[in-house]
């Protein structure tokens, strides 16, 4: 390929990020997410799940036998609220390493209508994408927008500390949202998950770090040529699974 294809960009594209370099094989190896950010992101979604369980031991008296896995009613009543907080900064963290690889790109809306494609499993006929197909940058965004409501919401409920700042009316309603956010956040989840494990690879790039150049080339394709064309690249030849 051309050092002219206009597929090739002239700078570093916001979908690269500190770390990500390809490896020259046989097998050709990505670097996809660097230490740092794969304990950010497990610690995350450690406290995301222990807030789930623990809300919904607090929300339902039919799920009160949750609260066993914390100590307790009254020591989940405490540990909740602290939960949120480790992930208001920790998916603070992800935010700040990942905002940039996840702003809309033109190719989102394309892979998007095609996204029956995506379920079949006929990537060759989707465009070419960057670090983060739409569907991720969906999750990331999403989530992004529900935890800020999850903490602003928690906050106004936290009698232990707030209670003086805000009415009884106030809290009814942050409740409400509160609730409401928590299970479209618990969706998101779900939605995360099973896309991690539906496309065979990506959960071991967030354990390992790595990926094979030929999981990138089907999946990242236009995030593989811009790491291999960018200053310093080494192509990888046709990548293999």
């Amino acid at each position: 390929m051309s050092m002219d294809d206009p597929r090739i960009p002239a700078s570093v594209p916001d979908d690269i990020e500190p770390g990500d370099s390809v490896h020259p094989g046989p097998p050709v190896t990505v670097d996809r997410y660097t230490a740092g950010a794969r304990v950010n992101h497990w610690i995350t979604a450690i406290s995301l799940v222990l807030l789930a369980l623990s809300g919904m031991a607090l929300f339902t008296p039919k799920l009160f036998f949750l609260t066993g896995l914390f100590g307790g009613g009254q020591t989940t009543r405490i540990l909740h609220p602290w939960i949120g907080v480790v992930l208001f900064f920790s998916f603070s963290g992800l935010f700040f390493r990942f905002w940039r690889a996840n702003l809309p790109k033109r190719e989102d809306g394309t892979w998007l209508a095609r996204i029956s494609d995506v379920l079949s499993g006929h990537e060759e006929r989707l465009p070419e994408i960057g670090k983060y197909n739409a569907g991720q940058k969906f999750v990331f965004w999403s989530m992004s927008a529900l935890i800020i409501v999850l903490i602003t919401s928690g906050i106004v409920m936290w009698d232990t500390y707030f209670y003086q700042f805000t009415t009884i009316e106030q809290k009814r309603v942050a409740i409400l949202i509160h609730s409401i956010a928590a299970v479209f956040a618990i969706c998101v989840w779900i939605i995360h998950v099973y896309a991690a494990i539906w496309v065979r690879g990506t959960i071991s790039a967030m354990t390992r770090g790595h990926v094979t150049g030929g999981w990138a080339w089907r999946h990242h394709r236009k995030w593989l040529r811009e790491l291999v064309h960018r200053p310093g690249g080494r192509p990888p030849g046709t990548p293999a699974e």
